[in-house]
């Protein structure tokens, strides 16, 4: 399938277990050396309680169902002055290198004009070779002390000419 033909949406809270579903496979496959902070249960309940009702967030629908998620904080409806946060951006496995991700950072970009921080594992260099095609610059290194992984991680910004 073409990701052209795929139908990106809001997500509903019918969808939250396979969003982190979608998650837990991707996460897997992607960052295979960082240890998760939690188990596969308390993922999806974090899906299915935080994220999906309380954050913005997109699911990319092809047959059988969810193929990958995006998820937004802040940003102008909030009245933030630098944008918003891309807390969350995942495919599953058999949908990277097809124009997905293109999609939805088009669409991240749409829905936060003003611009856009995010975080990646330093280990993940795919991501930050994606976020950089991008145009996101790498502004802060870390140690990782401050995330629940202890994985040392980079913030990305993305602003607007």
């Amino acid at each position: 399938m073409n990701t052209d033909d795929l139908a990106l949406r809001r997500a509903e809270a019918s969808d939250a277990t396979a969003v982190a579903d979608v998650w837990l496979r991707s996460f897997g496959a992607a960052l295979p050396t960082v240890r998760r902070a939690h188990g596969d249960d308390a993922v999806r309940s974090w899906f299915a309680h935080v994220v999906v009702p309380h954050h913005e967030t997109w699911v990319a629908v092809a047959e059988p169902g969810v193929v990958g998620l995006l998820v937004l904080d802040g940003g102008d409806e909030e009245g933030g002055e630098d944008g918003g946060h891309l807390e969350q951006l995942y495919l599953d496995p058999s949908w990277r290198g097809r124009g997905l991700g293109d999609r939805f950072m088009d669409l991240a970009k749409r829905q936060r004009p003003r611009g856009l921080d995010l975080w990646t594992f330093q280990v993940n260099a795919p991501a930050q070779r994606f976020y950089e095609r991008h145009g996101f610059v790498a502004v802060e290194w870390t140690d990782g002390l401050r995330n629940e992984e202890r994985e040392p991680d980079v913030r990305y910004a993305w602003r607007p000419r």
